[in-house]
């Protein structure tokens, strides 16, 4: 027992995170936290993770980590820190809490679920799935199995997740019956998806399929091998691009065999602006939107966007469910923050973009960089420049994997039995396949 008057970590990882305390920076402690690793002792962890949640106004955390930094080997206070660094999403700190709370608890389900859980935060499937299969002989099938079949789904292991979702019951509980029909769903798309591609640590498109039910448009031409595997980093976005995910989509539709009668459109400036070019490629009439309408093609540039709009979290959340003959189209899908629904087409994936019409980054007049202003031609005018466009794919860096429209339309027809059914669940993971990402 010791007090924490006074006390000060002895860990030189832990000391650089408690001197950006000492200057006030809670978000630079986090991240020093991150970068310490999960050899820290969890008692001088705690001590840190206690100041920085007073600071920040957590009283719940607070409580948990002083509870841990008095006694950092009791399995209560080990997972009552845990549990409390989950809720607040820092799970990163939970879990190497949690894994002792598991080994001084013999193996508690509850204790279990909840490091599965941190795992899961953190995009670690692969752990979850280890953890998991460790107290199989303990599992109960919900949540335990499913838990396991989602996670190995997720960590690109498809023969452990057959094997376990074929051993599940039927739940007794009826709120499980929409997991296990969205699950059962997965794996019937990873059988579509992996007859058209390798299903690989690679095969960008076929794993966004299996996770979420969406077809990506194209695929990044640069830093391939640097680790973004087809994901765009900071993006400056082209009417080019634009174009090109339009096309896709209108591949994506024919070899579907779906058949909108609309294209609806959505009331933020950059959704508008790329559905007047839908309807344009697609040669349909644009209408606004309206809930419960069927055969059409909604179409959003950036779904995060219209969620910050007027309007736009009623609208995101009516996009949930599906509605017969409704196509959601989104052009520019943030990966590391994804929206709250998960289109069934997605033009490309990015962290951060900038849209053709916003203020873009430019070389200025003295050889410098600056950023140019907004482009504040009416939407109808953007939308002609769209489709006037060259949808020629950009070469990149040459060192990613070619992306013809052949394998796309292969693609899509290999897919279209299992395509627009189910609801547009959030994706919470990347899923198997990694990409760098910039903090």
């Amino acid at each position: 027992m010791f007090s924490r008057r006074n006390r000060r970590p002895k860990s030189a990882e832990l000391l650089k995170a408690w001197e950006s305390l000492d200057a006030g920076d809670v978000p630079g402690a986090l991240r020093q936290l991150r970068a310490a690793g999960e050899e820290q002792p969890l008692g001088e962890l705690a001590l840190v993770v206690g100041r920085a949640a007073r600071e920040a106004g957590f009283d719940d955390l607070a409580r948990a980590a002083a509870a841990l930094t008095a006694a950092p080997e009791r399995a209560r206070a080990l997972y009552d820190f845990g549990y409390a660094c989950v809720e607040r999403g820092v799970s990163y700190l939970a879990i190497p809490a949690l894994r002792e709370a598991l080994r001084h608890s013999a193996g508690s389900l509850a204790v279990l679920r909840e490091l599965v859980s941190a795992y899961e935060d953190e995009g670690r499937h692969r752990e979850a799935v280890a953890e998991l299969a460790r107290h199989e002989d303990d599992l109960t099938d919900w949540p335990d199995r499913y838990l396991l079949v989602f996670n190995a789904i997720m960590a690109g292991d498809l023969t452990t997740a057959r094997r376990h979702h074929a051993l599940l019951t039927d739940p007794e509980d009826p709120k499980w019956q929409p997991t296990r029909d969205r699950q059962s769903r997965m794996l019937a798309r990873a059988a579509d998806a992996g007859r058209a591609g390798a299903l690989d640590p690679t095969d960008l498109r076929g794993w966004q399929y299996v996770i979420g039910g969406t077809v990506l448009g194209t695929l990044s031409p640069f830093g391939f091998e640097a680790g973004m595997t087809g994901r765009y980093a900071w993006l400056q976005d082209s009417p080019e691009l634009c174009l090109r995910g339009l096309l896709r989509l209108r591949t994506l539709l024919e070899a579907a065999g779906a058949r909108p009668r609309s294209v609806s459109l959505l009331p933020d400036r950059g959704s508008l602006i790329l559905g007047l070019a839908a309807a344009e490629v697609l040669d349909l009439p644009a209408e606004p939107f309206a809930p419960g309408r069927e055969d059409t093609v909604v179409v959003a540039y950036d779904l995060n966007g219209l969620a910050a709009h007027e309007g736009g979290p009623e609208i995101v959340g009516q996009l949930f469910g599906r509605v017969p003959g409704q196509v959601l189209h989104e052009h520019a899908s943030c990966w590391t923050d994804p929206p709250a629904v998960t289109a069934d087409s997605v033009g490309l994936l990015h962290q951060s973009v900038v849209a053709p019409w916003e203020g873009q980054l430019r070389q200025g007049a003295d050889g410098g960089v600056e950023q140019g202003p907004a482009d504040d031609r009416p939407e109808a005018e953007i939308a002609a420049w769209i489709t006037a466009a060259d949808p020629a794919a950009d070469d990149g860096d040459g060192e990613g994997p070619a992306d013809p429209d052949e394998a796309f339309a292969a693609f899509a027809t290999a897919v279209r039995g299992t395509w627009l059914s189910g609801d547009r669940a959030r994706l919470a993971s990347a899923g198997p396949v990694p990409s760098s990402r910039f903090a």
